[in-house]
C-alpha cells in the first residue's frame, strides 16, 4: 500500500524531534502530514473540599489548553517552512476516551507514526494502541531513533509465522519492501506442515513478494531457546536492517499482558523502526 497520509501524534509538551522525523518520512513518501498535537488531562479530585479541588483543577485544565493550543501554532509555523501538504489538529482529551479519539483521526490515514518522545510516555502510547492498532485498520509505525531510517529502508526484516496479522503487515507495509534492497523473511523455528507454514516454510510468502517486485531472502532460524523476540532483533542487527515489519498480537491482549508476548516485549524494549499491524 502506497503511504500518502501520515498522522503523526505528537506531544504537547515535546514535540520537536518526533516532528522531524514525521517530515523527513512525508518528505521521502511525498505523503501529507496531519500533525496532531495531543494534551490527555487527569480526571478532576473529589475529596472533602470538593469546591477548592474543582477550582484547581479548572485552572489546571485551562493551562494545558491554552499550551496545547500554543504548541499547534508552533507545529504549524515549522511545517509552514516546508514544502509538504499539511495540517496541525490539536485534541485535549482524557484516559477515558482517548482511545477513542485516536481511533476516529487513524481511519484516514495510511500509517500513525510514533516518535521517540511519544513512545516514551507509557499512558499515551497505550490509549494510541488501545485505538489507533486495535479498533482501525491502520498500522502503527515506531521510530525510536534520531535518523528517520524509515524513509527509505535498504534491509528489512519481515517476521513471518503464516498468521493473519503478519500478512496483514506485509501487505500494508508494501510500498516500503518494494523499496528496499533486500527484504528478509525471517521465521524462528518454523513448523513444516500443512495448515501453518507449508511444506517448505517462508516459500509462498516470498513468491506473493516476489510478484510484487520484492527481493526476498527466507531467513529460517534456531530458537536456541531464546524468546522469538530476541532473535529476530538479534538478527536484524546482524544484517544491519534499519526496519522491522511484524504483525501485532495475534494472540488475545489479555494473555499477551499476562504472560508478555513478542509483540509487547518488541514495542518496549526494540530500539529498531517497528512497523505494526493488527
Amino acid at each position: 500500500m502506497a503511504i500518502k497520509t501520515v498522522l503523526s501524534i505528537l506531544k504537547s509538551s515535546k514535540f520537536e524531534q518526533d516532528l522531524k522525523g514525521a517530515i523527513d518520512l512525508c518528505v521521502a513518501q511525498r505523503a501529507h502530514l496531519t500533525a496532531l498535537a495531543v494534551s490527555i488531562g487527569a480526571p478532576p479530585t473529589l475529596g472533602e473540599y470538593d469546591a477548592a479541588l474543582s477550582s484547581v483543577w479548572i485552572d489546571q485544565r485551562q493551562r494545558q489548553i491554552d499550551d496545547l493550543i500554543e504548541t499547534a501554532a508552533k507545529i504549524k509555523e515549522a511545517l509552514s517552512q516546508t514544502d509538504l501538504s499539511f495540517e496541525v489538529q490539536d485534541l485535549y482529551t482524557e484516559y477515558a476516551w482517548a482511545d477513542q479519539d485516536f481511533a476516529e483521526r487513524a481511519l484516514y490515514a495510511d500509517v500513525v507514526l510514533l516518535g521517540p518522545d511519544v513512545v516514551g510516555d507509557t499512558g499515551l502510547k497505550k490509549r494510541i494502541f488501545d485505538g489507533a492498532l486495535f479498533q482501525t485498520p491502520t498500522p502503527i509505525v515506531i521510530n525510536r531513533g534520531r535518523q528517520a531510517s524509515i524513509t527509505s529502508p535498504r534491509n528489512v526484516i519481515l517476521a513471518w509465522d503464516s498468521s493473519d496479522e503478519a500478512a496483514r503487515a506485509a501487505r500494508e507495509s508494501l510500498d516500503l519492501l518494494q523499496k528496499a534492497a533486500v527484504v528478509h523473511v525471517t521465521m524462528v523455528d518454523p513448523d513444516a506442515r500443512m495448515g501453518v507454514n507449508g511444506e517448505e516454510p517462508g516459500a509462498d510468502i516470498a513468491a506473493y513478494l516476489a510478484r510484487h517486485g520484492v527481493n526476498v531472502q527466507v531467513d529460517r532460524l534456531a530458537g536456541e531457546g531464546k524468546s522469538a523476540d530476541q532473535i529476530i532483533v538479534r538478527h536484524a542487527v546482524d544484517m544491519n536492517a534499519d526496519l522491522i515489519v511484524m504483525g501485532a498480537y495475534n494472540h488475545p491482549r489479555w494473555q499477551q499482558s499476562l504472560f508478555g508476548g513478542v509483540t509487547r516485549r518488541m514495542i518496549e524494549e526494540c530500539q529498531l523502526p517497528l512497523f505494526l499491524a493488527h
